[in-house]
Order: C-alpha cells, then sequence, then structure tokens
C-alpha cells in the first residue's frame, strides 16, 4: 500500500466512477481499476460495490477511505510543514470566501497580496459558509474570511473589519427621501432576501424579525448582484452591505441606519494545527487594508 494508491482510492470516493477518476489522477481507467483491485485482493476486504451506472463504498470501505483521508492530511502537513520552514511566505495559498462577500473584497485584494508577497501562488474559492468551513477542517482551503463568530473548536479566528448593512431601495420608492433610516422604520416593511444557505440571509432575517418586517416570500435571489437589479426594476428594497455598495448607481439609493446599525463583522479563520501562522497574520493585515480602500 502507497500513498498513489491511497489518493486513487479517495478520488473514486469522491468522484463515484472510475472513468472520471481515472481523468482526474491522469491514469488510465484500467491502470486505476487495477490499482483500486489489487488494494482489495491485498487487504482481503470489497471497497467499492460496482456496476455500470455508479460506484459506492461498502460499509468497511467507508472506513477505510476516512482513514485514508487522516493519512493523506498528515502527508500534506507534513509537505506544508517543510515547505514553510524552507520559506515560510512561499507556495500555495488556498483562501476561500462566501459569495457576498468575495466578489467585492477579492478584486481588491489580489494585487496586494501579488505586491507584498510575490512567491505565494495565490488559489481563490468562493463557497457558501458551510462548505468553505467543511473544505477548512479537510485541509483543502488554508483559511476563509467568514461572518463572526464561528463556532468551532477545530478553528481558530481573527475578528478582521465590520461591514455595516445599509437599505437599497428604488429611487422613486417612498423610503428614498431618507438622510437616514431607523431600523423600526422596517416594520410592516416586506424586505428581498437571498436564497437559502447564505449567512447574509441568517443576518437580514435577525433585522427583520426584531423590526417587524417581512420576507417577501415571492422572490428570492441566488447572489447580491441579482438583489440589485431587482431592487432597480422596483421589485423591492434589501439590505446592502457596504462592501457592496457603488456610487452613484443609477436608479437606487442606499441608505444609511441610524444607530443602532445593523452590520456583518467579518473575520478570517484557519485550522488550529496550520503552520502558517506568520503568513496568516500578513494576510489578516492586507485583508484589512484591502477593506478600508473599498469603504474609501
Amino acid at each position: 500500500m502507497n500513498l498513489r494508491d491511497l489518493r486513487y482510492l479517495i478520488a473514486v470516493a469522491d468522484l463515484r466512477s472510475f472513468v472520471q477518476a481515472s481523468e482526474h489522477c491522469h491514469i488510465s481507467q484500467p491502470t486505476l481499476s487495477t490499482q483500486i483491485k489489487k488494494l482489495e485482493d491485498r487487504l482481503g476486504v470489497q471497497i467499492f460495490e460496482r456496476n455500470n451506472k455508479r460506484v459506492l463504498a461498502t460499509e468497511v470501505g467507508e472506513h477505510i477511505i476516512a482513514t485514508a483521508r487522516r493519512i493523506l492530511k498528515e502527508v500534506d502537513h507534513i509537505q506544508e510543514l517543510a515547505e514553510t520552514a524552507r520559506d515560510p511566505l512561499a507556495g500555495n495559498l488556498r483562501i476561500g470566501a462566501f459569495p457576498t462577500l468575495s466578489t467585492y473584497i477579492f478584486p481588491a485584494l489580489v494585487p496586494l497580496i501579488k505586491q507584498a508577497l510575490p512567491r505565494i501562488r495565490l488559489i481563490l474559492v468562493e463557497e457558501k459558509t458551510e462548505e468553505l468551513v467543511r473544505q477548512l477542517k479537510n485541509g483543502q482551503i488554508d483559511m476563509a474570511l467568514l461572518a463572526m463568530p464561528v463556532g468551532d473548536d477545530f478553528l481558530q479566528t481573527q475578528a478582521l473589519f465590520d461591514d455595516e448593512f445599509l437599505l437599497a431601495v428604488a429611487a422613486d420608492h417612498p423610503l428614498a427621501k431618507a438622510d437616514k433610516i431607523r431600523q423600526q422604520d422596517l416594520s410592516g416593511q416586506q424586505l428581498l432576501l437571498l436564497d437559502e444557505g447564505h449567512c447574509l440571509r441568517g443576518q437580514a432575517l435577525q433585522v427583520c424579525q426584531i423590526n417587524g418586517a417581512e420576507e417577501q416570500q415571492d422572490v428570492r435571489a441566488t447572489g447580491l448582484e441579482t438583489l440589485r437589479q431587482m431592487v432597480r426594476a422596483g421589485t423591492g428594497i434589501t439590505f446592502m452591505p457596504r462592501i457592496a455598495v457603488r456610487e452613484h448607481d443609477a436608479g437606487i439609493r442606499y441608505i444609511p441606519f441610524q444607530t443602532p446599525v445593523p452590520s456583518r463583522n467579518i473575520g478570517l479563520a484557519w485550522r488550529k494545527t496550520s503552520a502558517r501562522g506568520h503568513l496568516i497574520a500578513e494576510i489578516g493585515r492586507l485583508i484589512m487594508r484591502a477593506a478600508r480602500q473599498i469603504a474609501a
């Protein structure tokens, strides 16, 4: 048994296809099948159930695959320790962020990282919060920008900046004349919100519930840009985080809230076992710098 066979094993488990796994591993399908069969023969158990339509792990196979993941994760950790010791500010860096943040922070952050850390090869990942946490814990990404707090003992976090919400309304909406708005002014209003799974949806719902506002039930959006177009079309009103606000956005008024201002706290999360503490600290500083540039 070797590390290559374990990687083949996980590829088949993830893709549930010997054909796709062979393409992923850059080997022929017969070679991959032969290696998996040799592994099964060596262990004396069947790891996968095979038919013409799908590949499923057996019960014992699930345990073997889980163990293989842990082994490869530790191997990657050894490699990471060695690379970090050689040059703490070089190598691959995989940063994740959720969609209502990544679209706006990444374009400002990438040039700063390239300038300050030229030996870093940057890999950006955009996923919803739940998936980012999963990838962090599995070692698929190195760090992630998340809405605080993050309740996970496996992760360490650092709060970076607050991103306040503004009320986005069409230019001809009755509320568009206000210079500022109070949260209680939302009472009885129906707000456009994002689809399930977006952390911004949960934050907006909290404000709605406290102040007697309601979600517009017949319409939900998959992203902030869709919400922006819906507001411009007069479909409804919504919360827009400051980082996503555009100056001189035709047809839309962004109205700031009076104190207390609803907001989300953005922070950086990483594994407590990470060996890249110095690099993480530097990335945190660059993220805060990028946020200040956007707000300026």
